[in-house]
């Protein structure tokens, strides 16, 4: 049990770190996105443990990696966009 909340811990670090290369300029600072996707694979390993019961290892990371990316989708700004003003008639 304790490798495998350590092993969504690392999961939820790994998807908070290819979110924050590939959405840097679209997410908050970097120590609010690395710990709200561990935080999220942890709460979703948790409550997928919890769903299932103990022996399904790979659902129970299935179900941290859903979560982690639900949670770190929560923190996505909108992009930003050129607005132009039309010329007044």
């Amino acid at each position: 049990m304790i490798f495998e909340a350590l092993g969504s811990a690392v999961l939820g670090l790994i998807l908070a770190w290819a979110g924050a290369h590939r959405l840097a300029h679209r997410l908050p600072a970097r120590p609010l996105v690395y710990s709200t996707g561990v935080a999220g694979a942890l709460f979703g390993d948790f409550v997928t443990r919890t769903a299932l019961g103990p022996g399904t290892t790979l659902l129970s990371l299935l179900g941290a990696a859903v979560i982690s990316v639900a949670s770190l989708s929560l923190l996505l700004r909108p992009a930003r966009r050129l607005h132009r003003r039309s010329a007044p008639a």
